[in-house]
């Protein structure tokens, strides 16, 4: 009966000490999947420039779409993405006066606002292996397990300070599956979030399929989706 006892004591005390250093094994499933996820989009990258596709980016302005820009797109030799406009600019309706001065200078404000947020969303998505490293090295990366084999991995200041990037990943593919970012412009009062939805194309390479980026202060959201993927014959 006693040396049940102790085996038992025993049994609880390695069981309590593998919370008493969560850290370690953390650190462990941290590394294994920022390396595995890492690998992963490198892949995708390689596949997805074989591709050329169709990007729509949506502006709304407090629930209204103000415009709709389709693009064609496809990477370069430089390796950056390059478009082609689908859709003609809309016709600009200018009014005369002071009242026509005001709204061309909020419009010349807005766009100027739209295209920093815009080109904000492209340092988050895809996500970088350099920043996701840089963020693993100084320890500011945790892990959630969630449901269905699958885990959030979340990179505090990954770009500014006190942003975050968190990544739900699929453990059986190592495949990113949705992304949210909390970040802001110029400053932390100028918030913005980031909801990203990624998809597979043809069961080989990850894509974000659409990213939908949300502006409180100034009542703006932006949406973009990329579809019909195709390879480019070269």
């Amino acid at each position: 009966m006693k040396t049940k006892i102790i085996m038992k004591a025993a049994l609880l005390a390695t069981f309590a000490g593998c919370f008493a250093f969560p850290g370690f094994a953390q650190n462990v499933n941290v590394q294994r999947e920022i390396a595995a996820l890492k690998a992963s989009l490198a892949a995708s990258q390689v596949i997805l420039k074989q591709y050329e596709w169709v990007e729509t980016t949506v502006i709304s302005l407090k629930g209204d779409e103000k415009s709709r820009q389709m693009n064609s797109c496809y990477y370069g030799a430089d390796g950056k993405v390059q478009k082609t406009p689908l859709t003609a600019p809309a016709p600009e309706s200018k009014k005369r006066g002071l009242r026509g001065r005001i709204e061309e200078s909020k419009k010349e404000e807005m766009t100027a606002y739209m295209k920093e947020a815009i080109n904000l969303v492209k340092q988050y998505v895809p996500p970088d292996a350099a920043k996701m490293q840089a963020s693993k090295d100084a320890n500011k990366v945790s892990i959630t397990p969630l449901s269905g084999r699958r885990v959030q991995l979340t990179f505090a200041d990954y770009i500014k300070p006190g942003d975050s990037l968190a990544l739900v990943l699929d453990l059986a593919t190592d495949r990113p599956l949705e992304a949210k970012v909390t970040t802001y412009l110029d400053s932390p009062e100028d918030a913005v979030t980031l909801d990203v939805r990624f998809d597979v194309l043809n069961n080989i390479a990850t894509y974000a399929a659409s990213t939908t980026l949300v502006a409180e202060a100034k009542n703006i959201a932006v949406t973009v989706e990329n579809t019909g993927y195709r390879k480019v014959a070269r």
